[in-house]
């Protein structure tokens, strides 16, 4: 283990005083495979997320602002590939969102306001 796993390993997951998640955390599916890494603040996500399949593919990825989805997302197959992509608002979908067949063919694109 290196200085900055050491380091890293002794900041994540860890509480604030009221019992709340707070700073960054990992999780990790009964095969050992990263589930989701992040930042909280105050129990609640913030920043930027990365989520994973069991297979180790990349799930989603996006930011939080207090516990609420905003700014850019992307979902992703358990194959790696695109299923889609767009923005939030306050947690709501805003602007054009692309839906995409598990080939990466583009099924849709939908403008939200």
């Amino acid at each position: 283990m290196n200085t900055e796993e050491i380091r890293r390993e002794n900041f994540i997951n860890l509480y604030n005083e009221q019992g709340q998640k707070h700073g960054y955390w990992e999780g990790y599916w009964s095969n050992g495979k990263l589930h989701y890494k992040g930042d909280f603040i105050d129990g609640r996500e913030h920043g930027l997320w990365e989520r994973y399949h069991s297979n180790g593919q990349l799930s989603c990825k996006g930011h939080f602002v207090n516990g609420i989805q905003h700014g850019s997302w992307e979902v992703y197959w358990s194959t790696g590939q695109l299923s889609y992509k767009g923005h939030y608002v306050n947690g709501q979908e805003h602007g054009y969102w692309e839906k995409y067949y598990s080939d990466g063919q583009l099924e849709s694109k939908r403008y939200y306001l």
